[in-house]
């Protein structure tokens, strides 16, 4: 343990007092948490004034980099005039623009924005009008949701039963709706040993024949579109939504796609359905929708979800948040909206995913898979032969600490070490970044 007058008197009431989410407290005994006192750009700051660049942008939310000129004035102007008011009974402008926004952007089938908190309360909302539309519309017995087995769409109980991931969900089995895991794409490991650039999803059959032998049962499906992201940035091609889009409007099955940690910019679009020419029934959306600012989330649908539910009061949607729709986030995401979508933003991210792509060479020669999908790489590293290390041996641990050292926040998901940065770095960043990442895995595995 490292002893406490050789610590930051803040780490240590830190320690004292705050539980951090998806940590195990053991490691602060050797390795305190980073005390960031500042942050600019793409880089975070430390009491003692050492540099990281940050890699994961803050957990997949963080776009135009930390203390944007533009997004703080947004946020400060709006406070001028109202921080908080709830949205029940009362609306405001920076909620209607962004909602007029969200649908002006996004495919032409959405017409109602529902504002939420949180990304997996933005997957609760879609889980549950889709149940109360189908019970509305006379087909109640549509109660089951099917979902890959790498899926993650969040921790709040209904979401966590549609997580295929048993990291999150096997302590709370008992007590999760009975939905239906399906065996989804594994490209690195693919059965048929074919290449996602050429495949035709050969890999959809085991969702195919779940919908098609539960149809009367099943109220939706959902899905990461392209890439799912805490079952290591796993990628796969977009005619696998081609197929699980034309098997859901043949059998009345509501197609959900979270788009989280996907949507806005993240794969070279704005969102991945309106780049694929894809019309999902929901649309979820969170993280970088305030570039990391404040708090919130949407679900977007259609008017003829929309139409279920007017009527009697009986039928009105029962789910509400104190912070839905907190003007200080619509005011923040309006700007982010505005800074995507003006002087062709997303076009710059052009030379910087061909950045990437050619940076992936530098992983040459480790054992496993580098993949891409726009501004998010990832570099999946085995023992042999696609076989995964012994989870003992904390590889994926070993080069966050070694990134630390070196001044890059990476946090490996297992043992794929994974790029999601601003999408303001620079092509010079992105090339150190990668260096970096790189002798930090080379330090690592040649320990053994």
């Amino acid at each position: 343990m490292v002893p406490e007058n050789k610590i930051d008197s803040d780490i240590v009431r830190d320690l004292h007092r705050v539980w951090h989410p998806c940590t195990q407290h053991k490691d602060y005994e050797t390795v305190p948490p980073i005390l960031v006192e500042r942050a600019e750009g793409i880089y975070l700051y430390d009491r003692q004034g050492n540099r990281y660049l940050d890699v994961i942008a803050s957990w997949w939310v963080n776009l135009f980099g930390h203390n944007h000129p533009r997004l703080n004035e947004a946020l400060t102007a709006q406070l001028d005039k109202m921080a908080h008011v709830m949205f029940a009974g009362i609306t405001h402008q920076p909620a209607i623009d962004l909602a007029d926004a969200l649908v002006r952007l996004s495919p032409k089938g959405f017409g109602k924005v529902f504002f939420s908190d949180n990304g997996s309360t933005s997957v609760e909302v879609a889980l549950k009008m889709s149940l109360q539309y189908w019970r509305q519309t006379g087909k109640a017995e549509k109660t089951q949701f099917a979902y890959l087995k790498g899926g993650y769409h969040g921790e709040t109980l209904g979401a966590l039963s549609v997580c295929g991931l048993d990291i999150f969900r096997t302590k709370f089995e008992k007590v999760l709706a009975p939905n239906l895991p399906v065996d989804g794409p594994d490209c690195f490991r693919c059965p048929y040993g074919l290449q996602r650039e050429s495949c035709n999803a050969e890999c959809f059959e085991p969702m195919e024949k779940t919908l098609c032998e539960n149809a009367d049962r099943v109220a939706g499906v959902i899905v990461e579109p392209l890439v799912q992201g805490a079952a290591g940035m796993m990628m796969y091609p977009p005619v696998y939504l081609k197929k699980l889009q034309a098997i859901c409007e043949s059998l009345e099955i509501h197609l959900i796609f979270d788009e989280i940690a996907v949507g806005f910019g993240r794969t070279g679009s704005l969102f991945v359905c309106e780049a694929h020419d894809l019309q999902p029934t929901f649309l979820c959306l969170s993280k970088g929708i305030t570039s990391g600012y404040l708090p919130l989330s949407a679900t977007l649908t259609s008017d003829k979800i929309y139409s279920a539910f007017y009527g009697d009061r009986s039928d009105l949607f029962i789910h509400s948040h104190s912070y839905s729709a907190n003007p200080l986030a619509c005011a923040v995401a309006n700007e982010t909206l505005k800074m995507l979508t003006e002087n062709n933003f997303l076009q710059t991210l052009k030379p910087k995913i061909a950045a990437i792509k050619e940076g992936g060479k530098l992983f040459d020669g480790l054992a496993g898979e580098f993949r891409q999908t726009g501004m998010i790489a990832a570099m999946e590293l085995v023992k042999d032969k696609k076989e995964k290390f012994s989870a003992d041996k904390r590889v994926g641990y070993q080069i966050f600490l070694e990134g630390l050292k070196r001044g890059l926040f990476l946090r490996p998901l297992g043992d794929v070490v994974y790029f999601i940065p601003p999408l303001v770095i620079t092509e010079e960043e992105i090339a150190v970044m990668l260096t970096t990442a790189r002798d930090c895995i080379h330090a690592v595995l040649k320990k053994g």
